[in-house]
């Protein structure tokens, strides 16, 4: 059962989890949501297909429909399920894990995540109880259907005037595939790993690693893009090279994301819309950044009128916390975004229409994707660094009380890990929720002092291991 975790179902295929937790997990679906019918997507893996068939099979031997959507992005699913009315739905995926992993994505009503917490455990708890599986007296029916046109057409409310912007962008053979060349059709983009392809074969759907990123990299300057995209495997998550072949860090995007959502730059309808309302807007607007994210956010946000608000990291929290607090936007360090008007759920291809319209706009003016960049980035970070130990609780606790017992914090926050804020510097230190690690972050006024804090951290860790 090591396959539940804190936002989805996810690990190793016929490892971790197999085709009978598939059954299981589709059979009790229905109950534990109270639905009568589901909505279901698959992305390209080699095992979707087996696993589509059982979790079909759980569905209707409990005497639910299925709603096939077919081969899909997470956020195509997303939208059907928030937007076409369903109060339930599974996307088929292991997002940016590698080729041998696979899971499940669960969504209630609105799109909104059931995680661990929230309803996963009781599926777990069943299973592990051997609760019985009979088959209705009536099982349900299997519905194809088809909501391609009209996503396209919600999508393409927020693509911009990208003349002049030469774009080199890497799909990762996933199942952003789809539906980037239609929506990109009139721009000036050079492909990379463009065909749906579940064996991976140019590299690991997972753009957080340096070396995922190298094809697009070194494809960008030898043809002289002013940016480059990389999507994961299926396609909530994106992120971006700048015109050197340096990588953005995800977080400093949510920043840039407040010219379009606060101050209504760019050329999309969306973007129009925004300048057309912006007279009635009341208050500052909202904004969501996870707790790893750099304090040059909030800082480059405040005088547009943004006001940030710091929370856990993940789906499962960011996207009921986003509407909790009526925020517009939002994202965090893994590039993930989210926005009210997608229902509060992420999408990267959504992330990338709008990032392109600012980048495009700013272009015109004459400014590069690194210069607007640089104008966010103040501060020296670290990045997130892996400490692979079993004593987690321990540890973080050492780390916190070594570093409050010699300086003073000006803030501090105590969910998701700690993230301990003091005049030149900050870190966060917490659990992995979905591998074993202890993940930790620091950013800092200068390079000094980074690289004293960090060295003292591992100081203080590796004593424990």
């Amino acid at each position: 059962m090591g396959a539940f975790h804190a936002y989805d179902i996810r690990g190793k295929y016929n490892v971790d989890f197999d085709k009978d937790t598939v059954y299981k997990v589709g059979y009790f679906l229905p109950e534990l949501l109270k639905v009568d019918k589901v909505l279901v997507g698959r992305d390209m893996r080699l095992s979707s297909d087996e696993i589509h068939d059982y979790l079909v099979k759980g569905i209707t031997d409990a005497g639910a429909d299925v709603y096939d959507i077919g081969l899909a992005t997470t956020p195509y699913v997303y939208y059907a399920t928030a937007f076409k009315g369903f109060a339930a739905s599974v996307q088929i995926t292991a997002s940016h894990n590698p080729k041998s992993d696979n899971g499940l994505k669960v969504s209630r009503e609105n799109a909104l995540p059931v995680g661990y917490d929230n309803g996963l455990v009781e599926i777990e708890r069943w299973i592990k109880e051997g609760r019985p599986t009979p088959v209705a007296k009536q099982r349900g029916k299997v519905i194809v259907v088809d909501y391609r046109e009209d996503y396209l057409e919600f999508q393409r409310n927020w693509l911009g005037n990208l003349d002049g912007l030469k774009i080199s962008m890497d799909l990762s053979n996933g199942a952003s595939a789809l539906f980037v060349k239609d929506l990109f059709k009139e721009a000036d983009i050079e492909w990379l790993c463009d065909t749906l392809d579940g064996s991976f074969p140019n590299h690991e759907p997972n753009p957080l690693v340096a070396e995922n990123r190298e094809m697009l990299r070194k494809h960008l300057l030898a043809n002289k893009s002013d940016i480059g995209v990389i999507y994961d495997g299926d396609a909530d998550r994106v992120m971006f090279i700048d015109e050197n072949g340096r990588f953005v860090s995800p977080d400093l995007l949510i920043a840039l994301l407040g010219h379009f959502f606060i101050e209504g730059k760019g050329t999309s309808k969306a973007a129009a819309a925004i300048r057309e309302n912006a007279a009635n807007r009341k208050g500052e607007v909202k904004v969501l950044q996870d707790i790893r994210s750099s304090k040059a956010v909030g800082e480059y946000l405040l005088p547009m009128g943004g006001s940030i608000n710091t929370w856990k990291v993940g789906r499962a929290y960011a996207a009921p916390r986003l509407r909790e607090i009526d925020g517009l936007f939002g994202g965090e360090l893994a590039g993930h975004y989210y926005f009210k008007d997608f229902s509060y759920s992420d999408s990267g291809i959504m992330a990338s229409l709008i990032i392109l319209d600012i980048v495009a706009s700013f272009a015109r003016e004459g400014v590069k994707f690194s210069e607007l960049v640089s104008r966010v980035e103040k501060y020296k970070n670290s990045g997130e660094i892996n400490f692979k130990i079993d004593r987690k609780r321990e540890a973080m606790d050492a780390v916190r009380d070594y570093f409050i017992s010699k300086e003073k914090p000006v803030e501090s926050f105590d969910f998701d890990g700690y993230r301990v804020e003091f005049p030149q510097w900050w870190f966060n230190i917490r659990p992995s929720n979905t591998e074993p690690y202890l993940r930790f972050i620091c950013e800092a006024a200068n390079d000094d002092i980074l690289n004293e804090k960090v060295a003292k951290v591992r100081e203080i860790v590796e004593s424990l291991q």
